[in-house]
């Protein structure tokens, strides 16, 4: 195949009215949409035309923000109702074995402990662990807190109601 004046006049005449190279092939005939994005390349021909994939494209980033903002506020009250609740349930020490859907699966010990259990309070919904597991397990993004030993629990709950 190749390129005569003719089919090269064509082809600046539809490239400049925003046709693709799919289109610009078929309409030419006799070759391949490559062959135009080539040709195209060769004659410096602008790459100013907004193609469908780049349109989209911007769609599609301006939907992912926007949804990224909308989950950030969701989760932020999604644990806020658990941080306001102070009183929690007495720890209910259960073996592996005992574990069920609706326990707190949060290990306490090392394994290797003979005292190693896990916490057995009632499980959220559709989560492993209980309300105040929950507030150790799920911290708000791009904040690390130093590890809090059981005294200082009240104190953990005040500084998640500041942050959240």
């Amino acid at each position: 195949m190749s390129w005569t004046e003719e089919k090269v006049k064509k082809l600046r005449e539809l490239w400049g009215k925003g046709k693709t190279a799919s289109q610009i092939a078929e309409i030419i005939g006799g070759i391949s949409r490559n062959a135009v994005i080539g040709k195209a390349h060769r004659l410096n021909l602008s790459a100013k035309i907004k193609t469908r994939t780049a349109t989209s494209n911007e769609n599609f980033n301006n939907s992912v923000e926007n949804k990224n903002i909308k989950v950030k506020k969701g989760r932020k009250s999604k644990f806020r109702s658990l941080i306001i609740e102070k009183d929690f349930e007495p720890e209910n020490p259960k073996q592996l074995e005992e574990l069920d859907d609706n326990s707190c699966k949060w290990p306490i010990g090392h394994p290797d402990e003979k005292s190693f259990y896990f916490c057995g309070r009632s499980s959220l919904k559709d989560f492993s662990y209980c309300r105040l597991h929950l507030l150790y397990a799920y911290q708000p993004r791009g904040k690390k807190e130093d590890i809090v030993a059981k005294d200082e629990v009240p104190g953990l709950i005040e500084k998640k109601i500041k942050s959240a």
